[in-house]
This record gives C-alpha cells, structure tokens and sequence, in this order.
C-alpha cells in the first residue's frame, strides 16, 4: 500500500514523458486513434496564444501539456504550475485546451502533449514568439540643407524578432535607401536594424514630409512610421503684384514685392530703370507706394529681395492711364450684361409671336340660320309664312364662339 502526494505524482508523469520523448515509437502510425494531434502556434510579445491537443480515442488516459524545459503545465483539468497566466480552456477525455496570456521572449520553443498509454504517446507544438519592433527613431534633421546640397538620415528600429525590414517614403513615394544593417541584441534574442537615406535636395523639397517605416509580421495593420519635414534654404522667386489692373492718372497705387523663399526674404531694394524714383513714390519695405498717379511714372520698375540666402529680383512695367479710362474687367461685365438682356428681349419676342398665332386659329365663329321653305314659295307672302313656320321654337340667330 503506498500514498502518492499530487506532486508525487506529477514527478513521475514527468518522468515517463521524458522517458517517452527518447524513445521511438513505431508503433503509433498516423492513423492511430490514441496519437495526440497538435499544431504549431505563432504569436508577438504580449499576445495570448491558445494550445489544442487532442485524440480521435482515449483509453481513460489522461492528456498533459509541459512547456519547453519539460515541466507540466495542465495534467488533465490539474494545474501543476503556478503561473496565473497558464489558463485552463477544454478538458475532456480527447481533448485538453490551454492558454498562455501575456507571451513573452521566454516563451518561444517546443511544448508537449502526452498522453499515458502503454506505451506514452507525445505530440509536439512550436510556439513561435515575435519580438515587436519599436517605433523608429530617424536622425539627421539637426540642420537645415542649402538647395543642391546633400544630406544623410538614418533610421533606427530595435526589438524585433525576427528582423525587422525597413522603408523610407518621401511623402507616399518610397524611396531606396541602403540596405539594413541588421545587429543581435546582448541578452535577449532580438534585433536592431539600421538603414540610411541620402538625398540631394531642391526647393521643392522643402516641407517635404521623409518617413521611415517598419515591417514586420507582429503589426497587425500597416507598419509603424515616423515622419519628418525637411526644411530646404533657397534664395526667393520673385513676383510684382499692382494695386489694380488699371492704374489712373491721379489715384493712389502701389507695387507689391512678393518673394516666396526659405527664409522668407527681408530686405527689399526699388529701383526704376533708366531713370530715379518719381518725386512722390515712397519705398515702404516690399511696397512702392504712390501718392498721386501721373502720366510721368510710366516706366519699368525693377524690386530685389534678399533672404541671406541668396538674391531675387523681378520688373514690372506700369503704364498710368485717363481718369476716364474703363478697365477690362468693367469692359467684360457690361458685355455679359448686355449679352443677358437680349436674350431676354428675344424669348419675349417668340412669346408674343407664339400668342398672336393662338389666337388667329381660335378667333370667333358665327353660324346663322337662315329661314327655310321661301325658295319653294309661290308668292312674297307665302314665303314669310313659310319663314315663320320653319323658325318656329328657334331663335333667329345663333352665335357660337369658340
């Protein structure tokens, strides 16, 4: 007579399995209805991954689970390790379920099922465990870059498992970098994978958005990306804009100098061609501002903007006009105006015309009947007494107007 504590005999279940695991057994062919059925199960740090083991018959043997150093995990319905994360699904006679919550690195490796027959058949399940990228860090932005000039970033993901793959996009373009340099972590069986990105830059580049992302099978949706503008020095491009289209002789105006560059530009220089400033214009930074329009101001009127950079400069002919003078636009919105009114004096026109031809076809129509049976008479008399027979119960005369 012996009493077996439950550790007891957990040890000696673990011992049989471990004892199975050396042997071969050819006796459990694939179609055998007591071998254990398992499958492999793939899962990222943190996740939970489920373990099914399962058999078509069962002797009233029972099913145990053992992680990757062989120690049980479920016996049946028993736990036998502490570990909260360790959850009991399923137990049945054919089928024990587990799950493990909370995955870690530690976790990756080969797990066990066992049943106890004679002799113990086993089935193995793969666990495998991703390691989940970090989000990227990118460097090389500490300075801005004159246009032509050329740059290096570099992008940094650390934690994956296995290696991650990196992408670089300039907005939603990808672009090539060069290839990931891929490096083992100390200590954990995890990756940190670098590429680099160099680029020759134009002002159109400026603002530019340059993202790296990471792909890895652990993301589920997407990729994770960081995203950074690139800030371009260039020297302004130039433009002029007049108060107006049409500048008249003795209003106020001004010229406008516009310079789109990075920095934007603020120093700005007037100067009029082949002649001095006019008396009464007044450079006001980027505006050329004058008082009193004259016929005299006609000329080519040239601004330069400077940004430190580099320099811009931009003419603009004006020509004064009469007081009187209409400007183009004026000219284009009576011709609309005048456009609309004589469509509506046409439509009027075929109205009345269309009216006029109704009321032709439909004019009035008298119908008078004559008095009957004086053809037929002998005499003058007889025939008004004919007459007034054959009117007799009808009026002497009918209108019908329709």
């Amino acid at each position: 007579f012996f009493a077996f504590t439950a550790h007891s005999m957990m040890s000696f279940f673990v011992f049989l399995t471990l004892i199975s695991s050396h042997l071969s057994l050819s006796c459990c062919s694939d179609d055998d209805p007591f071998q254990p059925v398992t499958q492999d199960e793939t899962v990222a740090v943190g996740g939970v991954v489920t373990l099914t083991c399962s058999v078509k018959e069962n002797d009233n043997s029972s099913l145990q689970w053992s992680n990757t150093a062989q120690q049980t995990l479920y016996f049946g319905e028993k736990r036998a390790l502490r570990d909260n994360r360790i959850q009991l699904v399923k137990s049945t006679a054919t089928e024990l379920i587990i799950t493990i919550s909370d995955v870690q690195l530690s976790d990756d490796g080969e797990y066990t099922c066992s049943i106890f027959t004679m002799p113990v058949r086993t089935a193995r399940a793969t666990v495998t465990v991703l390691g989940v990228p970090g989000k990227p860090v990118i460097t090389g932005f500490d300075d801005a870059v004159e246009e032509g000039g050329k740059f290096t970033l570099t992008c940094t993901s650390s934690g994956s498992k296995p290696p991650a793959k990196l992408h670089w996009y300039r907005d939603q373009e990808e672009i090539q970098g060069r290839p990931d340099v891929v490096e083992s972590n100390p200590d954990e069986p995890t990756y940190t994978v670098t590429s680099e990105l160099t680029l020759t830059v134009t002002r159109n580049d400026n603002n530019a958005l340059i993202a790296c992302a990471v792909d890895h099978p652990s993301i589920a949706n997407g990729d994770k990306r960081t995203e950074q503008p690139l800030s371009v020095l260039f020297s302004p491009s130039m433009s002029i804009q007049p108060e107006s289209d049409l500048p008249r002789e003795g209003e106020k105006f001004f010229l406008q100098c516009v310079g789109n560059g990075n920095p934007e530009p603020t120093a700005f220089v007037w100067r009029r061609k082949d002649a001095e400033l006019p008396p009464l214009a007044k450079v006001d930074g980027a505006f050329l501002r004058f008082e009193s329009l004259n016929k005299s101001d006609n000329g080519v009127y040239e601004c330069q903007a400077d940004n430190g950079i580099g320099m811009g400069d931009i003419t603009h002919t004006l020509l004064v006009q009469d007081p009187t003078a209409m400007s183009t636009s004026s000219g284009v919105d009576h011709a609309v105006i005048g456009g609309v009114v004589a469509v509506i004096v046409f439509i009027m026109l075929c109205l009345l015309i269309i009216l006029g031809r109704y009321l032709i076809r439909h004019k009035g129509t008298y119908l008078t009947h004559e008095a009957k049976g004086s053809d037929d008479a002998p005499d003058a008399d007889t025939a008004i007494i004919n007459a007034e027979g054959g009117h007799s119960g009808v009026d002497d005369k009918k209108e019908y107007f329709i």
